[in-house]
């Protein structure tokens, strides 16, 4: 996941369609294209940086804060469609919307399936 993330930053980056910074990965509103969108995608990458560093810190850092910066994955996942959504070349595409609809359907039904799991356990 972390390669093809690395390819879709660089090669935004070096597309010559628009002028996008590498700052603007990592930092929202670094860029005037599509500034609003664009930012969704930059908050999208820096939760998930957070959740890549807490992953290597965690024997320092502990389960409990290890846990409750990975709650985070479940933020970061419809703000990167967001904007993937709002800043997509085929976002207009059929394909594009079944597509996203069955991805989002299958996170939600997950997502609620760890939540009810997890509410169980900690009743127990």
């Amino acid at each position: 996941m972390l390669v093809f993330l690395t390819l879709h930053v660089g090669t935004t980056v070096i597309d010559t369609y628009t002028s996008i910074p590498l700052t603007a990965a990592f930092i929202p509103f670094a860029s005037s294209y599509k500034a609003a969108w664009l930012s969704l995608g930059a908050v999208a990458l820096d939760m998930l940086i957070a959740l890549i560093v807490t992953s290597l810190l965690r024997a320092r850092i502990g389960h409990r804060a290890w846990r409750r910066v990975h709650w985070l994955a479940y933020a970061c996942w419809p703000v990167a469609v967001a904007h993937g959504l709002g800043t997509g070349t085929d976002r207009n595409a059929t394909w594009v919307f079944a597509l996203t609809v069955a991805c989002a359907v299958s996170v939600v039904g997950v997502g609620a399936w760890r939540l009810v799991t997890a509410a169980r356990l900690e009743v127990q």
